[in-house]
């Protein structure tokens, strides 16, 4: 698929009727999520049997996911824009899911920005290197490129992505202008702490640990194959294309309705990142309506989709696609 500019921008201009927000489907989406979140830790909390515990902290992380989908629209702009209680509760949320308001917009917009480019991607993304690159790093760096890229560091995404990446690093790296990466850690370890205090081990456990352990993996991964698929392509930098990347480096996610449901339907990611003032709910609908949109590179969370997006590594540019380390 080769676009120009004017093809480019004719296609985003037809998305744009999708941006008309409902505030009160926004409303309605909003407190229907924090109520189901509230309803599932509560019985993850709080009820008698360990594996009706667990289910709920399970349901809760997809929840969390939702959650955070609602917030990632709102830090766009597709949704409840100008409105003083939706900023507050879409700060609070994003200070409790690891994902400070400050560090989230600045990567994520650079991502939408730069996304699919060779070089300069990895703000707000996996890193991503050539074959020829590759043969050029030296060991220490490979090392870190490969952990950055293992199936262990997205599933354990709670640790090493979020606790770390969003909120230690970033203060670390710039401490006055994203203070509040250091309050999401004081508030984390703060509501641990006191729920350890006060409730137990357990009810850490089940209600705190286990939703944000399963919320994280989720997301993590959700990224990780949204860009990284059989049949992505990437660009070099002067040869970018907005509207390639969106259409061409960012998959069509196949789901269920359950998890279509529970992830805010993100699958749509190419819809999304060529128009990332749709809300949620209206992707589907744009998809539907537009015939290029239809026209989409697909992967799934299928097992076999899974360990397929595992195995890509490398961008090969002489046969443009990715490939795995042993294909070098």
């Amino acid at each position: 698929m080769s676009q120009s500019t004017t093809e480019g921008k004719a296609l985003i201009e037809a998305t744009r009727p999708f941006t008309a927000e409902s505030r009160a489907r926004s409303w309605f989406e909003v407190s229907l999520t924090i109520l189901l979140l509230g309803g599932t830790v509560a019985i993850a909390a709080l009820a008698p049997w360990w594996p009706v515990r667990l289910a709920g902290s399970v349901v809760a992380g997809l929840l969390t996911v939702r959650g955070f989908i609602i917030y990632h629209d709102y830090m766009h702009g597709a949704l409840l824009r100008r409105s003083p209680l939706a900023r507050a509760l879409m700060y609070v949320y994003g200070i409790l899911v690891l994902t400070p308001p400050r560090v989230w917009r600045e990567t994520h917009n650079y991502h939408h920005a730069h996304n699919a480019k060779i070089v300069g991607s990895h703000v707000g993304s996996y890193p991503v290197v050539t074959v020829d690159m590759w043969k050029k790093l030296s060991a220490r760096d490979r090392f870190f490129y490969k952990a950055a890229r293992h199936p262990l560091t997205v599933m354990l995404g709670y640790g090493g992505i979020f606790l770390y990446g969003m909120c230690l690093s970033s203060f670390l790296r710039r401490p006055l202008r994203n203070w509040d990466s250091a309050l999401a850690l004081v508030v984390h370890f703060a509501l641990a702490a006191a729920l350890y205090r006060f409730f137990g081990a357990d009810v850490l456990l089940f209600a705190f640990v286990v939703p944000l352990v399963v919320a994280c993996a989720v997301g993590a991964y959700l990224f990780y194959a949204q860009h990284n698929f059989d049949g992505v392509f990437l660009q070099g930098r002067h040869e970018w294309s907005y509207t390639r990347a969106a259409l061409e480096s960012s998959s069509y996610m196949e789901m269920g309705p359950v998890m279509q449901w529970m992830t805010g339907n993100i699958g749509f990611h190419h819809v999304h990142h060529l128009n990332p003032s749709i809300p949620f709910y209206r992707l589907p609908e744009a998809m539907a309506a537009i015939p290029e949109l239809r026209d989409a590179r697909v992967t799934s969370l299928r097992p076999r989709d899974i360990a397929a997006c595992f195995r890509l590594k490398l961008w090969d540019p002489r046969v443009g696609r990715m490939v795995g380390y042993r294909d070098v």
